[in-house]
């Protein structure tokens, strides 16, 4: 067990296609989160940035970035980069400079302006990166992983596209109720079957988009928070960040192969099972304490796989605990009542910390008509390229 870190502020940029530079996201997402905390730039005594990476290269030194951009006062700063799992990171980071005493109250910040599309490799060679070899050599883009992991599922555990579809006609519902998200419509299944087939099974609308926004966090010690009359705040108690363990028996982003088991038995469960058990271990909670969980449903099929991932059902039975409602908003475990990235797109450096504004809000009560009554405990759950694990568990 570690000491909780406070989450004082949390604000976001809405997420979208606004065709402008990804610090005034950030910086916009930081002035709300500031607001929210009461607090002023200048009060800051740290900064910690998820870096936006272009050209495959985290050339922009998203601290210091935002720093500049919020007015330069003498901040200590760090900058991050680990693909989706950034966010989650940063937060990291910006809690242990907490709990080592390095800084009072952290402001912690990712922003993009993804490109139009899918991701696709940057140019020139670089044969020792996994991500640019999966692009040339397989020419295996996103959807093209969405798409195994979906007939994985269906061949192992008898998923079938209708249940694909019930997750993305869930996650657009509550979609529809958030001001942050970019897409406020519902979308039913039929709408689901008739869109284009990307990468079969999955369509167009199982997949999520690439999008523009931002978001960011205050964070701070318990005593600097009572100290600024904050008695009962949401509460960081967790934060995974682990790596796979070899042999990895079970296809994953962006390896293009599995390693052999012949020599040496699989570890007990996968990387992903193993990114939740270690943020429960920390928290001192599991599962079955949860109120709600925000999962990185890259596609719809993905997100199935992260309720047997967390724990909220045993292996194979996750389309069964969708099709009972247990996971919509009024069920036993809303998972994505922010309406997850089927309703915000991918904004790589922001997603993460989204996650965890969608908890503070959730926690305090104040989430409007996607509120998951009695909210007490929640976890987010993502993970970035190149073995980056990602959760944070946070309490009211």
């Amino acid at each position: 067990m570690t000491d909780d870190v406070a989450v004082l502020g949390a604000g976001m940029h809405p997420w979208g296609k606004w065709g402008r530079n990804f610090v005034e996201y950030g910086v916009a997402a930081a002035r709300v989160a500031l607001a929210d905390a009461g607090l002023e730039w200048r009060d800051i005594g740290s900064i910690v940035g998820a870096d936006t990476v272009r050209g495959g290269y985290p050339g922009y030194v998203a601290g210091a970035t935002f720093a500049k951009a919020l007015g330069w006062q003498g901040a200590r700063v760090a900058s991050v980069y680990a693909a989706c799992a950034s966010g989650a990171q940063a937060v990291n980071t910006a809690r242990a400079q907490i709990l080592s005493g390095l800084a009072d109250v952290v402001l912690v910040v990712g922003a993009d302006a993804a490109p139009k599309g899918f991701f696709r490799p940057a140019g020139g060679d670089r044969p020792d990166d996994p991500d640019w070899l999966r692009f040339r050599v397989l020419g295996a883009t996103n959807p093209t992983y969405f798409g195994l992991y979906a007939r994985r599922r269906m061949a192992v555990h008898g998923d079938t596209p209708e249940d694909f579809a019930q997750v993305k006609v869930k996650n657009s519902a509550l979609g529809a109720l958030n001001p942050n998200a970019r897409y406020r419509k519902a979308v039913t299944a039929d709408e689901v079957a008739a869109s284009a087939v990307v990468a079969d099974p999955l369509r167009l609308l199982d997949i999520c988009a690439t999008s523009d926004g931002g978001a960011a966090l205050v964070l701070s010690g318990m005593d600097f928070a009572r100290r600024h009359g904050v008695a009962d705040p949401v509460r960081i108690r967790a934060v995974s960040t682990v790596t796979p363990r070899y042999p990895n028996a079970v296809l994953d982003l962006p390896d293009i192969a599995t390693d052999s088991a012949a020599a040496v038995q699989p570890a007990a469960e996968t990387f992903r099972e193993s990114i939740a058990r270690a943020a429960y271990e920390e928290a001192g909670v599991g599962p079955e304490d949860l109120s709600f969980a925000e999962v990185y449903d890259l596609s719809t099929a993905l997100e199935l796989q992260w309720y047997e991932d967390l724990g909220l059902c045993g292996e194979g039975e996750a389309a069964k605990l969708l099709r009972e409602g247990t996971t919509t908003l009024g069920g036993r475990i809303p998972v994505n009542a922010s309406g997850g990235l089927a309703s915000f797109g991918e904004a790589v450096p922001a997603q993460a910390i989204a996650q965890v504004c969608e908890l503070t809000w959730q926690l305090r009560g104040t989430a409007g008509d996607r509120q998951v009554a009695g909210a007490r405990v929640g976890i987010t759950a993502n993970q970035g390229l190149f073995g980056h694990g990602s959760a944070v568990v946070a309490v009211r």
